[in-house]
């Protein structure tokens, strides 16, 4: 079995050089499923988790979230990237309470958010910002554990598509102690080298936004690595409604015929236990 430790020191080579995408599973079953087709590390997806307990996006709690991870971690031999959302606290000092008890789960590293849960006032002063990923950086460091911090910028995500502010909030958080930076929203080879340039030579993360986005392009851009969200998670609930929805109002199952087999799947998971028995016999 592949230790916590190699998971970190996998995932912190991966930010180094070249260009990486880094999948979203909401579960176990997508967890395994992704890394039978060989990606090299995956991140937690705060939508697709909630989605599938039944709730809204950002309803659930950080009980919730570390419970999730733990399952996760210890589901594949793949470092996992923690949707840690804005860290379930305001102050720096909670954000770093619970950045030690997500890095307990089995992380190899975790973003945080500079949004609040205050539709009036959506963003953080840009000063506590700073601040509450200097705590999560020292919360790391006094773990001794090797956990990638990844510091989001919410602002295109949310509305606010000022380039500038994002650009100076990010450089800020990469002063703060940030690995990795991350604005999703942006979708312009100009935000997106704009960006790159700004956090060199720290990574920049980049949501795929449209689906005219491709791994080279990025890769030709100097993004570091990609991710994907809740995506993958609508894209599964695309197929699961749509064909629900035509038996509902048409009485009709036709829907079934372009479905994943079952021995196909069977096979999968089955591949996934051995795989993880034999693992765990060495």
């Amino acid at each position: 079995m592949i230790t916590t430790a190699a998971k970190r020191a996998t995932f912190r080579k991966l930010h180094e050089a070249g260009c990486f995408v880094l999948p979203n599973p909401w579960d176990v079953g997508s967890a395994r499923a992704l890394a039978s087709l060989g990606f090299q590390a995956l991140a937690s997806t705060s939508a697709g988790f909630a989605w599938s307990a039944g709730r809204a996006d950002n309803q659930v709690s950080c009980d919730d979230v570390l419970a999730h991870l733990t399952t996760l971690c210890a589901a594949v031999d793949l470092p996992i990237n923690a949707d840690f959302e804005n860290g379930f606290a305001d102050s720096p000092e909670g954000v770093a309470a619970n950045v030690t008890r997500a890095i307990a789960t089995g992380i190899a590293g975790l973003s945080i958010e500079n949004t609040t849960s205050d539709p009036a006032q959506p963003f953080y002063d840009d000063a506590l910002a700073a601040e509450r990923i200097k705590a999560a950086r020292a919360a790391i460091d006094a773990s001794g554990e090797d956990v990638v911090l990844v510091a989001r910028c919410e602002g295109f995500f949310k509305g606010e598509r000022d380039l500038a502010k994002t650009t100076a909030r990010l450089v800020a958080f990469a002063e703060a102690g940030a690995d990795c930076l991350y604005a999703p929203g942006v979708t312009t080879e100009a935000e997106i080298t704009t960006l790159v340039k700004a956090v060199a030579p720290k990574p920049l993360n980049v949501l795929i936004a449209q689906p005219s986005m491709t791994v080279p392009m990025l890769a030709d851009l100097g993004v570091r690595r990609i991710s994907v969200g809740g995506s993958l998670a609508r894209c599964a609930w695309a197929g699961f409604l749509g064909a629900a929805r035509e038996i509902a109002e048409q009485g009709t199952f036709t829907a079934f015929a372009g479905a994943t087999k079952g021995a196909e799947l069977n096979a999968l998971f089955a591949g996934e236990v051995r795989a993880a028995i034999s693992k765990r016999s060495i």
